[in-house]
């Protein structure tokens, strides 16, 4: 039988002993490096070491210790050229059949956020990627082993002798696809610690978590990728899904979108999304009373929609909620009473995403035709305190009702406006070519609402939210006419003064923010 040869150099030993073992039975010789080495031999299993073949020993805290001609020739040789073949004799190189390795787990470094940049730098792999990157490129002659997961179907496929083509390809893409992904972590680092993270070559390094049924529509293939954050970050690819039917494409856009507006508040809180928009956002003095403001906003859009909130859901909430066909509900937590009561509706999605207190900063990635739009996420509400620019001054009432419906205008797609009564919105017009058109949205929305949801509003004004300024003094007056007593804008328009000047001659109180919150 003519020899063979395996070279097995792993930082995650999962399965690794079992794998060599099974390599050996099949006729090869294995050689390895380290602790691989170490683990193999406790196990039983007749090993190399690198060092005595390529005679020359580790050195530098094991920063060196594959890269040496003996081990890269053997990697590289071509089988179908005597001459390749002919100089590894020459030169003493074993030809390696397979390459297993896996690289020092800079991600779980990163992600545990207690390394420092030593220990981040330490974990840098060097030769282990380019032993992977050699294998790979050598894909005809070798077989390279990046996931322990594919040991068992390499080893069946060896068994009866040379493994198929389409096996290497696959081997070889996931094997560039890991060292690419690997790379991309480091230089995102590093971009994290620039003072310009928009350098001149952008990579992204995902991981896929699943594949979804479909995408936005059935015609369409989907996925869900993961980035760099550890499986217990509190973020929506990371939830933990303790019931219900499979996540869809869409089900996924509409919980990011109520989940980052539901982390506004610091009061109990609890929105509902349809169609990546609120359909209603409150705040209350428990969460089952957010939730139930949140629905009176409009019963009709938050049928078949998505709950998020911002506390563990309790009994009472859960009761509440029940009531009403839901797609999903995204929450820190859930009491056990709360899952009993949801576990009733057996198709209903349940995500328990942690700690969703702040949101996160990076960068936004949008694709168009050819490319990709990379901005800063949108995590600021305003730079500067707002301010007044008319005669009246709002209220403390005023404020703390504007403050509340300019957060929740910041998540609804533009042109937007919000109206809103105290820590709870009675309008909302989304995604409209004109503001007006918003405006009148929002109106017919509000007019809407139950004459026995309407009991609390007595003596609380109504206040409305702009996501950018008025062109135009319209909204102004159309806004004075439904009974709006303050108003919360960017400001920056030409005409500024004339949206000021119809707020003051209606007794309007307005704020500019200074910022602007277009979502498209």
């Amino acid at each position: 039988m003519t020899p063979r040869y395996a070279l097995i150099s792993v930082s995650d030993k999962t399965g690794v002993t079992d794998f060599a073992a099974g390599l050996v039975r099949q006729g090869f010789a294995i050689y390895s490096t380290g602790g691989t080495a170490r683990a193999l031999r406790a196990a039983g299993i007749t090993c190399t070491d690198i060092g005595e073949y390529t005679g020359f020993p580790e050195i530098m805290d094991g920063r060196v210790k594959t890269l040496h001609p003996r081990v890269f020739g053997g990697i590289l040789a071509r089988r179908s050229q005597d001459h390749h073949r002919q100089q590894a004799g020459e030169h003493g190189i074993v030809l390696f059949d397979v390459v297993a390795v896996n690289l020092y787990p800079f991600e779980e470094t990163l992600a545990s956020g207690t390394a420092d940049e030593q220990d981040l730098v330490e974990n840098i792999d060097i030769g282990g990627v380019a032993l992977i990157r050699a294998a790979a490129k050598n894909f005809a002659d070798v077989l390279v082993v990046t996931d322990p997961a594919d040991y068992a179907v390499v080893l069946q496929e060896l068994a009866p002798g040379d493994v198929p083509l389409f096996r290497r390809r696959a081997l070889a893409l996931k094997a560039f696809s890991h060292t690419a992904r690997y790379d991309a972590l480091i230089s995102g680092w590093l971009a994290d610690t620039s003072s310009d993270p928009f350098q001149a070559e952008l990579t992204i390094g995902l991981r896929k978590v699943r594949s979804l049924r479909y995408g936005e529509n059935p015609h369409q293939r989907a996925a869900l990728y993961a980035g760099v954050l550890s499986d217990n970050a509190p973020t929506l690819v990371h939830a933990r899904q303790l019931q219900g039917k499979e996540m869809s494409f869409n089900n996924y856009l509409d919980c990011n979108a109520a989940a980052g507006l539901v982390a506004e508040f610091d009061q109990p809180a609890c929105v509902i999304v349809k169609h990546n928009n609120p359909c209603g956002a409150a705040c209350g003095s428990t969460l089952a009373d957010a939730y139930l403001r949140a629905y009176a906003c409009d019963p009709v859009s938050a049928f078949g929609g998505i709950i998020a909130c911002n506390r563990p859901v309790d009994a009472e909430a859960a009761e509440a909620m029940v009531r009403v066909f839901t797609e999903c509900i995204v929450a820190p937590g859930y009491s056990a009473r709360a899952l009993e009561v949801l576990g009733t509706k057996k198709d209903l999605r349940l995500l328990e995403i942690g700690d969703r207190s702040h949101n996160g900063g990076g960068l936004d990635l949008r694709p168009v035709s050819g490319g990709m739009l990379v901005q800063e996420r949108d995590v600021v509400l305003w730079r500067d305190e707002p301010r007044a620019v008319t005669r009246r001054v709002p209220s403390e009432q005023e404020v703390v009702s504007l403050y509340f419906a300019f957060a929740v205008v910041k998540h609804t797609k533009s042109n937007a406006i919000i109206l809103a009564r105290g820590r709870q919105t009675v309008g909302i017009g989304a995604g409209q070519m004109s503001r007006i058109d918003a405006l009148h949205i929002a109106a017919h929305k509000m007019d809407q609402i139950k004459p026995e949801d309407r009991s609390g509003f007595t003596g609380v004004p109504l206040v409305l939210a702009s996501d950018a300024f008025f062109p135009f003094r319209d909204v102004v007056d159309a806004a004075a006419k439904l009974g709006v007593t303050a108003i919360i804008q960017p400001g920056g328009s030409r005409r500024d003064d004339e949206s000021i000047a119809a707020a003051d001659r209606n007794g309007i109180a307005m704020l500019f923010t200074g910022t602007r919150h277009f979502r498209h």
